[in-house]
């Protein structure tokens, strides 16, 4: 297998490069570690760049993973369940995660359930209400969102705002 030689990068070059990555888009310290490590930084330079990066604010895990839950809420229509799952397999903390989870406005959350909702069930052609309620839930579970929020929508029950 082919191989790019690597061209060896100075730690300066390094920490502005990262700089860059990380002004373009929030990352989370995983993704700069992967990044500094295919440039052939390790060990305590690394270490000393990440470090830099944490303490001039490039590198924030917490505003990460609250643009991250507002990102993939609003745009993907992810549910807290799915955001949480891949912000742990982001190595986010648990304390991060609980702050990200607060950028999703509950009463928001509801009505783009109920938007999910009427958007599937118009695509459906099933007649049995049984299994059309059923696919409903399925494609709502496998975007992340919690069981006991989406029955109560689904069967219609007004009291769940």
């Amino acid at each position: 297998m082919y191989r790019k030689p690597t061209k060896y990068i100075s730690p300066d070059e390094a920490l502005a490069k990262l700089q860059k990555y990380c002004v373009y888009q929030d990352r989370c310290h995983k993704e700069v570690r992967t990044k500094l490590l295919s440039l052939g930084i390790y060990g305590d330079t690394l270490e000393e760049i990440m470090a830099d990066l944490i303490t001039e604010n490039f590198l924030n895990e917490e505003r990460f993973a609250c643009s991250y839950a507002r990102g993939k809420f609003n745009l993907k229509k992810w549910g807290r369940m799915r955001i949480q799952n891949e912000l742990r397999q982001r190595r986010i903390s648990a304390y991060c995660i609980r702050k990200a989870m607060k950028e999703i406005d509950e009463k928001e959350y509801r009505n783009t359930i109920r938007k999910l909702i009427e958007k599937k069930a118009a695509s459906l052609q099933e007649d049995n209400d049984f299994i059309r309620n059923n696919k409903i839930a399925q494609y709502l579970f496998r975007k992340g969102y919690e069981s006991n929020i989406i029955w109560p929508i689904i069967k219609g029950d007004q009291d769940t705002d």
